[in-house]
Order: C-alpha cells, then sequence, then structure tokens
C-alpha cells in the first residue's frame, strides 16, 4: 500500500516470537487480512495478536509511539463499555524486521468492512453509547497534541490542497473544494474531550446488529468534540445516522464538524488507497456521498 512498506512474513513473526517471547513459540501464527493501512496483523494461538508497523521509521522513535499506544489502549480498555484489546507486550526489531512491535488480546467479532452494521438502530445506540463513555473520562487537563486529526479543520488546508489535486478524474473536485471552504471557517466552540479518533469500519467489530468491540485504540486521547462523529458518516445510514445524533444530543455546529472531519479522512483515502486498498478507497467515495447527499 506504500511505497516503501516493509515486508513481514509468518516466518519471520515465528522467528521473532521464538526468540523473545518462548512462551508463545507453541502457537500458531496466522497472517491475517485486513483492510487497515498502518500495521500488518498476525494472529498468535487463540488470544494474542500481533501489529507489526508498515512504514520503516527510526527504531527509537517507533518504540516511543508503541508505548504510547500501549498507554492509551490500556486506559481505553479500562474506561470503555465495549470491549477492546488490552497491550500485552512490545517486542524488539529481529530476524530482518528492523522496528519494535506489539501484542495485544484478541477479540471475536468481525470487522464493519465485512458485517455491513450500517443500517441497524441499535448498532447506533450502542455506538453513542461507546462515545458518550469515552467523553466521560477526565481528560486529567491533558489536549490535543497536534498530529492529525481533533484540532483546528483549517489546519489542514495544505493536505487538502493535494487530495484535491490528486483526486482530478476521480471525484467531482470543484464541488467538494466548495465543501472545503465551507467547513473549514467551522468553528471550534467545544473544550477538548477523550476520543477514540479513528472510528471507521475497520476498527469496529460486530455481532449481529451490534458493536461488540472497538480496536485500533491507541489512538484514545483529547479531542475535538466533534471528532468521534465521523463514525457517523463511516459506519451508518441516513436512519441510523439520525439516532446517533439524538443519542449524543448533538447540535448543528457539534454536527456540521464532525461531518468535516469525516469529509477530510474520506477525501485522503479515495484517492490514496484506490489501487493498493480497495476497500479503503470504496469506504472514502461512500462516506463523501453520503456528506453530499446530506447537504442536498
Amino acid at each position: 500500500m506504500h511505497d516503501d512498506q516493509v515486508d513481514v512474513t509468518a516466518d519471520i513473526v515465528a522467528t521473532l516470537i521464538q526468540e523473545q517471547f518462548p512462551q508463545w513459540s507453541g502457537k500458531a501464527i496466522r497472517h491475517l487480512a485486513s483492510t487497515g493501512t498502518v500495521n500488518a496483523i498476525f494472529r498468535i494461538g487463540n488470544d494474542l495478536s500481533a501489529r507489526f508497523p508498515l512504514r520503516p521509521a527510526d527504531a527509537a522513535e517507533a518504540l516511543t509511539v508503541l508505548e504510547q499506544e500501549a498507554r492509551a489502549s490500556a486506559e481505553l480498555a479500562q474506561v470503555s463499555r465495549i470491549p477492546a484489546p488490552e497491550p500485552v507486550a512490545l517486542g524488539k526489531p529481529g530476524a530482518g524486521y528492523p522496528m519494535p512491535w506489539s501484542v495485544q488480546t484478541w477479540l471475536p467479532g468481525t470487522v464493519a468492512s465485512d458485517a455491513d452494521p450500517s443500517g441497524s438502530d441499535a448498532f447506533a445506540e450502542d455506538l453513542a453509547a461507546f462515545i458518550a463513555g469515552l467523553r466521560d473520562v477526565d481528560t486529567r487537563g491533558r489536549l490535543f497534541n497536534g498530529d492529525n486529526r481533533g484540532g483546528l479543520l483549517a489546519h489542514h488546508d495544505d493536505w487538502m490542497a493535494q487530495c484535491f489535486e490528486e483526486s482530478k478524474g476521480l471525484l467531482d473536485v470543484p464541488r467538494l473544494r466548495q465543501l472545503w471552504s465551507h467547513f473549514r471557517e467551522l468553528p471550534r466552540t467545544g473544550a477538548d474531550v477523550m476520543s477514540h479518533g479513528d472510528l471507521i469500519p475497520g476498527n469496529v467489530l460486530v455481532e449481529g446488529d451490534r458493536l461488540s468491540g472497538v480496536l485500533d485504540t491507541g489512538g484514545f486521547g483529547p479531542a475535538d468534540p466533534a471528532l468521534d462523529l465521523v463514525s457517523a458518516w463511516h459506519l451508518l445510514q441516513s436512519g441510523p445516522r439520525d439516532v446517533l445524533r439524538r443519542t449524543l444530543n448533538c447540535d448543528d455546529l457539534e454536527w456540521e464538524r464532525g461531518k468535516a472531519w469525516a469529509f477530510e479522512q474520506a477525501m485522503g483515502v479515495v484517492w490514496y488507497y484506490v489501487e493498493t486498498n480497495p476497500t479503503m478507497s470504496r469506504m472514502g467515495r461512500r462516506t463523501l456521498d453520503r456528506i453530499l447527499k446530506s447537504m442536498e
């Protein structure tokens, strides 16, 4: 998916486990097909999963990031109303793999990319309860760290300019530019709240038509209260989307800012993954279609 992507194989993972965590060396190792874009995922036995970053980075800097993500994941797992993976261990570079890696508990369920819950009011209620639960967690004075989404929309102008340029021939760029000119001006009014930060279908587990688990929790932290409302556009059709909004009691501005963050994310994934990760690219298109339809 990335020009500089690092290859990870089951043989490499088996060697790393044998050398660093021999207590797991007898467990079966299976590479998991995933629409994820950041890590290669391997299941270890029945109760663990290992995540290997795909993009090369300085090992010491990557370890710092993984340690931060482990702390965030542990905090979310402790406070969440919905099951979430818990950090178990951090591995070191070795066996030809150049970076640290992480091990978490395994959660059962089917990702929402494969078991579409978008028409379920019950799923929307579960999702709203999860978001509300995170919002209730004390930030302990922490503020948005300035990385990625969750601060000021206008800070993403340069990225959006690149997205519009790259999307020519793929999307109705003039119309989308007009939308961004509206979204980027939306004022920020609410104080930071604790947020998951990336509620897309690949990070959500479903059993039946209910939310059963939440993945990729290492970004848990303070952000714009509207950030987790991206889930309304990535995960829900219009009826359940209204259920989510009513349950969370979103005012017009917060709702519109959530739409703006979903727009910013969707614009990036459509062109970047159009050939290398079609599922992600299609998700972006679907989200943009839902946003455009809501503006009619």
